[in-house]
């Protein structure tokens, strides 16, 4: 079951909850769902190098509430807060709606599985060996607090003809312990030779609240 399940689907309701809070009647649902789609994708484009870990999305009967967990809030914000605002206009101007946005920061980025997994594909995009890559990452995520990292790769794996799967891992991974907090993220490195899927679990503890 563990390992079939993502992790963070699995927990919802009991010590997750949804990163998209909003209500509609069949008639409106798909329009706003790919809405949200679109929307997501256009603050990754438009935030590639700010480090983004997460969009909270929030629509109310005026506007949408957007929570941008990031890294590198000085990015996102800009100097004298520039670049936030030219986010918002671009965001209005496309989706016409208003955008309240909120910037919160990652204290712990080697904590964060979406961050993580990012690392790992962009230095593998860079043509750095996967299994450095990995073994740094996970002893930077150990040495930051967390109590387990398991890392998977898939693909053409240093460029070979046949592509295979490799997993890396330290501490430990109780994925089917319900109150333990795993957090759980994919990435797609493009390279030269192919495509390469890189997940990642983060075991941050149990919750007992």
């Amino acid at each position: 079951m563990g390992q079939k399940i993502n992790p963070i689907g699995l927990r919802i309701g009991i010590n997750k909850t949804w990163d998209s809070k909003w209500y509609a009647d069949k008639r409106h649902f798909a329009k706003i769902l790919h809405n949200e789609i679109a929307l997501r994708k256009a603050i990754m484009e438009k935030l590639k190098e700010a480090g983004v870990s997460k969009i909270e999305f929030q629509k109310t009967a005026n506007q949408v509430v957007l929570n941008i967990h990031t890294s590198r809030p000085g990015i996102v914000i800009g100097s004298q807060g520039a670049s936030i605002d030219n986010l918002r206009k671009y965001l209005e101007s496309k989706f016409h709606e208003k955008f309240a946005i909120n910037i919160k920061e990652i204290k712990k980025p080697y904590q964060d599985a979406a961050i993580i997994a990012e690392l790992v594909g962009k230095q593998v995009e860079k043509r750095i060996p996967y299994r450095r890559a990995c073994k740094m990452t996970i002893e930077r995520c150990m040495e930051s607090g967390a109590k387990g990292v398991k890392i998977n790769m898939a693909g053409r794996l240093n460029g070979v003809e046949i592509a295979r799967t490799e997993f890396f891992a330290a501490g430990k991974i109780p994925l089917q312990t319900l109150r333990s907090d795993i957090d759980y993220a994919y990435f797609r490195a493009i390279t030269t030779y192919g495509t390469i899927g890189v997940k990642v679990w983060v075991y941050k503890g149990e919750l007992f609240n």
